[in-house]
Order: structure tokens, then sequence, then C-alpha cells
């Protein structure tokens, strides 16, 4: 029998007053508000959606997608949007008739079936937090949300939403009806502070709509929205770490000298740096305790696996395993990283580090950049793309330029987030970093990837500024500022080009990869002459 929301189950906070049917759900046989952990973990597995492993972690699969679907990605072109959004390949526009079409059949699809309600915020500084609704056919995407985004204080009212995201897996888009590009699409809704997921049981593509949300809003308050993860150290210093999937953001800001603030999305405004989310998306593909213990332990009771091999007799993970995907993920809120930082706010950041996983092997392990540099590199937003994070991507990982570090979630021109960096580094005097944490030696094929315990001790010997004085020298290709040594690091591993087995090759090489940066760039025609000056010879 088909029942009413205000009949419907609920637990931990309760139902809103914001009810369901503020969204149009209606003639729904359950909803299920605001449940715990340990409610979603149960239903999750009477529902078969998953299974729990041996150490309590709730083991999920996505099905077809395990990674995101960027070319089913559209925003609402409206009169305000219309002139805002920077409209191309990443921000694909879809009209209001189109997504009234859409949003009108999935309120159909809702009627007969449980429904899952997570009320949440996205942004840790009370300032410039967003209440966000998550409204799920399936429990262990609640539970995801529970888990990744930041959870209301207990006892406290249940606020109104506003933005909701609506996430049906196994309702499809129509392309004829609807304006899409297949069955699967991911819509935002700027005017309407909506947002429709169908046809993907993906999870990532929650966090990463809430992530575009804050990009669109945030830069009109003076805030710089990242794509990055963020620690300080004991002495209250604050370090950013940018970069792709695949670079090490969470691996390398999970570090057991340091608190983590957080893994992967941040603000920049006035008073400092704050996380966007209440928890951890770390990828977990051949995990180890040795070498990244605090992800490690965070898997545990109430941490969802996606894709991870696991033994269906023993329960036991095999996180060596791509036989399902690469892209085998973890997400786990904040509080089970030990002594990260809450809530997950810090002050103006020291050092800021870009990460690059370089796939031709050409540039230097760590190098420090100029200002010039930085806006140059972070405009560039050069690194390769490992195989599963996203549709259509094959073993091998492809060189590519993203800018800003995050191109796929800026709804607005790069110009706009470059500006935002330049203003931030000129009022704080951060020192920014280039890492390469891909290959050394050779290509991908030939070389090998970079040590972590190197890049680790890289990264530690340059915030800790004993960088800043020794020794360096300019690369004779992209001219940033190589040491000349690193405690703790074999020299040999600080040269890029003396790692190669012949200089000629690794010299073409750099070659090659000076003209793809200076190709990439000459859409940004508009920079200051310094910036440009920048670029490789």
């Amino acid at each position: 029998m088909l029942i009413d929301q205000t009949q419907t189950a609920n637990a931990g906070f309760g139902p809103s007053r914001h009810g369901l049917e503020k969204h149009g759900i209606r003639n729904i046989n359950a909803a299920y508000w605001n449940l715990g952990t340990a409610h979603l973990l149960e239903h999750a597995v009477q529902r078969r959606e998953g299974n729990l492993s041996s150490d309590g972690s709730l083991v999920v699969r996505t099905g077809q997608f395990t990674g995101r679907s960027p070319k089913d990605k559209f925003i609402v072109r409206d009169e305000n949007t219309d002139s805002t959004v920077h409209w191309g390949a990443v921000n694909q526009p879809i009209s209001e008739a189109h997504f009234d079409r859409l949003h009108a059949r999935m309120l159909s699809f809702w009627q007969g079936h449980e429904v899952y309600v997570q009320d949440s915020f996205v942004g840790a500084d009370p300032e410039y937090t967003l209440p966000v609704r998550v409204v799920s056919q399936l429990a262990w995407h609640n539970l995801f949300a529970r888990q990744l985004f930041i959870r209301p204080e207990p006892g406290k009212p249940a606020h109104e939403p506003e933005f909701t995201i609506l996430f049906a897996p196994d309702f499809q888009a129509d392309p004829a009806l609807d304006g899409t590009n297949s069955e699967t699409c991911i819509v935002l809704n700027f005017k309407k502070r909506l947002v429709l997921i169908c046809g993907t049981s993906y999870a990532g593509e929650m966090k990463k709509s809430a992530f575009t949300i804050m990009n669109y809003l945030l830069p009109g308050r003076g805030v710089f929205p990242m794509h990055c993860s963020a620690n300080v150290g004991k002495a209250g210093d604050v370090a950013l770490f940018f970069g792709l999937s695949g670079t090490g953001k969470t691996t390398l800001s999970a570090d057991p000298e340091r608190r983590l603030i957080g893994d992967d999305e941040h603000g920049w405004s006035d008073q400092g740096v704050f996380n966007f989310e209440g928890g951890c998306y770390a990828k977990c593909i051949r995990l180890s305790k040795e070498q990244e213990p605090q992800i490690w332990n965070a898997i545990r009771f109430g941490t969802v696996l996606e894709n991870v091999a696991m033994n269906v007799e023993t329960r036991h993970l095999d996180f060596n395993s791509d036989e399902i995907t690469e892209n085998t993920r973890a997400a786990y809120p904040l509080d089970f990283i030990e002594g990260a930082v809450l809530p997950s706010v810090g002050g103006h950041p020291k050092n800021v580090i870009f990460l690059t996983a370089d796939a031709f092997g050409v540039l230097p392990p760590i190098s420090k950049l100029t200002p010039e540099q930085a806006m140059y590199h972070f405009l560039s937003g050069y690194t390769a793309k490992v195989a599963g994070t996203e549709r259509g991507l094959g073993k091998e990982p492809q060189a590519t330029f993203s800018a800003c570090f995050g191109a796929p979630f800026l709804p607005r021109p790069a110009a706009t987030y470059a500006s935002l960096l330049g203003e931030k580094l000129r009022r704080h005097g951060a020192q920014c970093w280039l890492v390469n944490t891909g290959w050394v030696g050779g290509a991908f094929g030939v070389g090998e990837r970079m040590k972590l315990r190197y890049t680790r001790a890289m990264l530690n010997a340059a915030i800790a500024g004993e960088l800043t004085n020794l020794p360096a020298e300019p690369h004779p290709v992209f001219r940033v500022a190589v040491p000349k040594s690193c405690p703790g690091v074999p020299s040999q591993f600080l040269d890029a080009r003396g790692m190669w087995a012949e200089g000629h090759a690794y010299d073409k090489a750099a070659h090659d990869l000076s003209q793809r940066f200076n190709k990439n760039f000459e859409k940004f025609n508009h920079v200051s002459a310094e910036i440009a000056k920048a670029a490789p010879v």
C-alpha cells in the first residue's frame, strides 16, 4: 500500500518539517529520514545492496560505471547561468524545458519506491556553509552522503535544504525526450537548486556535484574554491595539495606527523582555509598499512568500499586486485583519521603544492615556483589521468591538462579561479612547489613510479622550510628551481634527466612535453606578460 510521507519510517534526527512534498515526491512506499550509520548498514545488507567485510566495512559494487561520467554532466542554461557559466565540453548546457521533462519523469519514478533522506551540510565554515539534502533510492548511497558530507550537530532541528540531490540509479534518461547524451545524466539546476543523478550507481557523482555547486557560488563572495587536500602542522602551518585523482592528494595529506583538515575540496576565505566535506574519499588500490597507515586504519565499521575485491567466504579484502577497476574507493568520515582537525578549518596556508603524475617522466620530482610560475602551472593543470577514474580510459595513464587542477568541476571561466589564487598568494605570501608523483627514469612503461617515501621526504623538507635556502638550479626547459639535495632523498632522484638511461632521449621527451604545455596555454591569451613568460622554452 502506498503511503504519504507524513506516515513514513524515520530515525536519527527524524523527518524535516520541510518534507518530501516540497520536492514533489509523493505516493512512496516508505521514507527513511537521517538514519544513522548502523541503521543504514543494516538496510543496505538486508536489501542486498552490499556485503560486510571481515573488518565491518560495507563492500558495494557500482555496476558498469566505476568512475564519473563527465560526458553526461549538464548545467541548466537560464537567464542567470547564460552569462556566468563557461559553456563547452565540460559545462554542457541543457534547456529548462528538457530539465523540467526529465524532473517530472523522475518524480513519477519515485512512486512506489522506498527512499532514503539525509540532511547535511557542505562547508565547515559557518559563514559559508550550504545546507544540502540527499534523496536516494539506495541505502548505501545515503550512507555515502552521511560519511562524506558534514553532519548536523545532534539535537539541532532539521534545516531547510538550499540544494537537493535526487539520486535514482535505476531511473534512466531518454536522450530523445530529455536532451541528454545517454541514459545516464547528472544535471545541475542553479535556479531550482536541484541536482538530478540517474543511470549510474557511482556515488562520487554526488560529492562532485556538491563541489561544482560551491565552485559556482563562492567566487562571488570572495572565497577561492579549491580542488585540493589540506593539513596543518604542530606550529599551525597549513599546507595545500592540489591535484587530480590519482596524483596523491589524499595519500600525501594523510601524514601521521600533521593533522588532516580535508582530503579533496576546500575554500580559502579571508579567515583562512575550510573543508567543504565531512569525510574522505580515498583511492585504495594497492593500499598497504605500511605506506598509508591512516587510510588503512580508516577501513572499518561505517566505511563504504566501492568495487574492492573481497573473498566471498572469508570476507577478507584484496586491495591489490584491479579485477573490477583501478578506481577502488573508500568513503569514511573525517573522525576516522586520527588527529583530524574538527571542525575542519585552518589558517592561511604557508605552502601550496601542485601534484602532477607526469606520464612522460620529464618533470623533476620537486621544484620551487615563482608566483608567476605558480599561476602558469595552476592554469595549465598538467597531470595524467589514471585508469578507472573516468569511463573510457584504458589501462595506461593519459596525459591531460585540466585548468586549475579541477576543470571538470569548474562552472566559471578558469581565469576566475586563477585570479583568486593570485590574490591570495600575494596577500598571504605562500610558497608554491611543483611535485611529480609520476614517473622517473623514463616514460610510463619504461621508467618507474616515484617512490612514495621519497615524495614524502621531499614534501616534509619543503613544508619545514629545509629546501628554501639549499642550492638549486633552473630546469633547462621548464626553468623551475630544482633543489640539488634534499634530506632523506638520494641526490640522483632529484635529477630528472640523470635518471634516464640516455640523456638525448630525455631531451626529446622534455621538448615534446614543453610543446604540449605551450599548445595548451594558447587559450589563455588574456594572462599578463609575466605569467606568459613562465612558460617552458
